[in-house]
């Protein structure tokens, strides 16, 4: 238990914090989406999706099914941010907290429902 609540405390924080610096269309997010040839807009989408995933991994102690839908749609961004890196050809350290995260949201799905 005091890992599931961990793991939520971290991920919600983590992706509601990305989330909102997307949303708001901070200097070094846009900076950012430019890098990975996404127009604002887009990366503001994806910060919509980000801000959902952590409300939905935030509830998912007390409604496991929207918390495993939640974490379920952050792996897939995940994925899809570290193929964005592999395809421009970044380093390992551009990649990594892509990886890092996902691996927390996976940590997160199997402690949800065991």
């Amino acid at each position: 238990m005091i890992i599931t609540v961990t793991l939520t405390c971290l991920i919600a924080l983590i992706f509601a914090a990305l989330g909102l610096a997307k949303v708001l269309a901070l200097p070094k997010m846009r900076e950012l989406a430019a890098e990975a040839g996404f127009s604002t807009a887009a990366y503001r989408r994806v910060g919509v999706l980000e801000l959902a995933g952590a409300a939905g991994v935030a509830l998912g102690p007390a409604v496991p099914l929207l918390g495993g839908l939640a974490g379920a749609g952050l792996v897939l961004l995940l994925v899809g941010a570290a193929v964005v890196h592999l395809r421009k050809g970044d380093p390992v350290g551009r990649i990594a907290p892509a990886v890092v995260c996902a691996a927390l949201v996976v940590g997160y799905l199997v402690a949800l429902f065991v």
